[in-house]
């Protein structure tokens, strides 16, 4: 059964797309790729369960199981040893991706503390948007009684886009709640 969220792509996003950018043919329209989701265990002094907890808690979040990140190079500042899991990552694809997003857009951003929308100034200058999460709480799939340490996520969102506005259009059309300029354009013109 295709995912709710990429029936919406199909039938509403690339139409309205495809006549906003003026593409000659739907085969140009921007899609989703990918959503990479990434935590780092930082400086816990117990890193070996810490990735545990990590891996546990993406695992929940993604339905997916991550594969761990290890140190390139013994780094003797941070504690930290060459080979040594020090976090964990997962890479969500076709309808896993689109019923990750979808959650993500409806359910798990409305969640976050003061939430006023996500900032629409991180992409990277090819189509993609970063964003940071620093608190695993806002995921409805933690249980808040068993979290046993706080851990950040990134999550990355890789579009076919070329260019930066093409990006954000697609992702404003799926419905990705970025915030609104505070100034108005009358009150920029001034």
């Amino acid at each position: 059964m295709t995912p709710t969220l990429q029936t919406y792509y199909k039938d509403k996003v690339v139409p309205a797309l495809t006549k906003e950018q003026g593409y000659a043919n739907p085969h140009q329209v921007p899609r989703l790729e990918k959503i990479v989701v990434t935590t780092h265990v930082g400086s816990a002094s117990d890193r070996k369960q810490a990735v545990e907890d990590a891996i546990e808690d993406i695992s929940k979040i993604t339905g997916q199981k991550p594969s761990i990140s290890y140190s390139r190079k013994s780094v003797a500042n941070f504690k930290v040893r060459e080979g040594e899991a020090v976090g964990a990552r997962v890479t969500l694809r076709g309808a896993h991706m689109w019923e990750f997003l979808d959650r993500f857009i409806n359910i798990t951003s409305p969640n976050i503390r003061d939430f006023r929308g996500i900032s629409p100034k991180s992409f990277d200058g090819r189509g993609n948007y970063a964003l940071g999460i620093n608190d695993q709480s806002i995921f409805p799939e933690i249980e808040l009684d068993k979290i046993k340490r706080q851990l950040g996520f990134d999550l990355i969102f890789v579009t076919s886009a070329p260019t930066d506005d093409e990006g954000r259009a697609l992702l404003k059309a799926l419905g990705m709640p970025f915030r609104e300029n505070k100034k108005s354009d009358d009150e920029a013109a001034a």
